[in-house]
């Protein structure tokens, strides 16, 4: 299953980039088990977790989200006013 990761903000410099296309390895299902892919790859995106919204295709969604082929996942970090 290939999807599309989407980070905003500080994120964006965790990662190095904006957007990725992720083959989604084996086993992994929901969002939960995504962000532990994720964390892995890197570690600095853990401490944002307690923080984070998740939303897949436009809509926030919880950690026990199902993934599905094709998915836009996008990750944020809290929204800030000002």
């Amino acid at each position: 299953m290939v999807i599309r990761i989407l980070f905003f903000s500080a994120l964006q410099d965790i990662v190095d980039c904006e957007e990725m296309d992720f083959v989604v390895p084996e086993g992994v299902g929901d969002i939960s088990q995504l962000l532990d892919v994720l964390y892995d790859r890197w570690p600095c995106l853990r401490e944002w977790h307690r923080k984070i919204r998740v939303a897949a295709d436009l809509e926030y969604v919880g950690f026990d989200h199902a993934l599905e082929d094709g998915q836009e996942i996008a990750i944020m970090p809290p929204v800030q006013g000002g």
